[in-house]
């Protein structure tokens, strides 16, 4: 199985799928205006969302996507949980997809895109 095309990321606002496999929230705050139920989630894994100082700091500006990636992947590297969580990954990309769910607008400048990328490193 190609752990590269089974961790996906997708919008909190975007309808759950059977092939979405197991899902995951990595925000920290709950998408606005969206229901447990809708999302359809395994696991909210909060403490792996970016500290709220580097989303602050971010804001979701495509010119600070470059400084908020090196930010939140040293964040990840001296996060204790994100060893774990990795762990956790691994473990359920064996069983199928897994899909990292978020509420940021964009679909490319967004920290479950650095955090997929940063799993994509530890768990191979």
């Amino acid at each position: 199985m190609n752990d590269q095309n089974n961790l996906k990321i997708k919008r909190a606002y975007l309808e759950a799928a059977d092939t979405d496999g197991y899902r995951v929230l990595v925000d920290r705050l709950w998408p606005r205006g969206t229901r447990k139920d809708v999302l359809r989630l395994d696991l909210w894994a909060k403490n792996i969302a970016p500290s709220t100082e580097a989303r602050k700091s971010f804001g979701h500006m495509e010119e600070r996507f470059t400084e908020f990636t090196a930010v939140y992947r040293n964040e990840l590297d001296a996060n204790p949980e994100a060893a774990t969580f990795a762990q956790l990954i691994r473990d359920k990309l064996k069983e199928g997809p897994v899909t990292l769910v978020y509420g940021a607008r964009s679909d490319t400048i967004n920290h479950a895109a650095v955090l997929r990328q940063w799993l994509l490193e530890h768990i191979s």
